[in-house]
């Protein structure tokens, strides 16, 4: 079983519109809701994928019952820790051929009690999953070191974690004596990692050799329609995406590391598991709904894949 975790998950929303007016009203004539934060976009993604997971984080209040209740609706396991706080709302604006505006709300403060309570569930799920993957950012109140202790605690299971977070979160766990099985920041994020500019002329390949990065099995750095660069061991590789018609790019690094998951759980060799990434990213560029892919599509995409070891 893979177990995803979603530290502050969310009601997303998804507004499109042909033009967004600033300082006026905006009617919108077709709204999706779903079940939201990173993390459930990567859970629904390998439920889709017919894979077995269970999500699980904290969360709370009458937006807290909404997501429960809308996964329960889609047939996905959930075993989450009650807060007192009201869970969030996230808002995305699709308009303008292809602009994307978003309203992001903080969301709860979760108190250190809740927090000790969702580690104890945290360590009993341990003992029924494969592979943990850990998306998001952390709610208000929580411990910064708490994925630093998360990974840690898998670790004593055996049970690698798949990390997909930015900022401080991402720099305490890549830091920290336990890291993440797998990591997946873009350039920007490498780059404040390593405290350089973006314009320094350090490729990423010398830069993804550097001793901070020693311990973390996988490195794959997303670069959009560009594909990605990935970093195995030593082993690296580069991979090569075919162009598409994106309909809604929101959630398509969560499906990325959804495939990455599967990839990494059925025991698939490198150059699998990077299409797996790849080919779910895209599939839910595809969809108008965020983190929704269409099985039937993965075969088309999965073969026009490139990856190659370039060191």
């Amino acid at each position: 079983m893979i177990l995803t975790i979603t530290m502050n998950p969310s009601v997303d929303m998804s507004y499109p519109l042909p033009h967004l007016k600033l300082d006026a009203v905006n009617r919108v004539s077709q709204v999706s809701k779903t079940a939201g934060g990173k993390g459930l976009n990567v859970t629904r993604v390998l439920y889709q994928l017919d894979k077995d997971v269970l999500a699980a984080g904290v969360i709370g209040g009458h937006l807290g019952a909404y997501i429960k209740e809308k996964l329960t609706e889609e047939g996905i396991s959930h075993d989450f820790t009650e807060i007192m706080e009201e869970s969030r709302n996230s808002i995305a604006i699709l308009h303008d051929g292809g602009q994307q505006t978003e309203i992001l709300e903080k969301g709860p403060v979760v108190s250190r009690e809740e927090e000790q309570r969702f580690i104890l569930r945290y360590q009993h799920q341990l003992e029924k999953c494969s592979l943990v993957t850990i998306s998001g950012s952390l709610a208000a109140g929580l411990s910064a070191d708490l994925y630093e202790q998360l990974i840690a605690l898998a670790k004593e299971e055996q049970v690698p974690v798949l990390l997909d977070t930015s900022g401080n979160a991402l720099k305490s766990a890549v830091t920290s004596e336990s890291k993440p099985f797998l990591i997946k920041p873009n350039e920007t994020e490498i780059a404040e990692l390593l405290s350089v500019d973006t314009t320094e002329k350090d490729s990423l390949i010398e830069q993804l050799q550097h001793p901070l990065f020693d311990g973390i099995e996988w490195i794959v750095v997303s670069m959009g329609g560009e594909g990605a660069v990935a970093k195995h061991h030593r082993n690296f590789y580069r991979v090569t995406i075919p162009k598409i018609e994106v309909v809604n790019p929101v959630g398509s690094g969560d499906a990325t590391l959804a495939g990455l998951a599967a990839g990494i759980n059925e025991g698939c060799s490198d150059e699998e598991i990077l299409k797996w990434g790849m080919t779910t990213g895209m599939l839910n560029a595809l969809e108008a709904k965020t983190g929704h892919i269409d099985p039937q599509n993965i075969d088309r995409l999965f073969n026009q894949i490139i990856v190659e070891q370039i060191y």
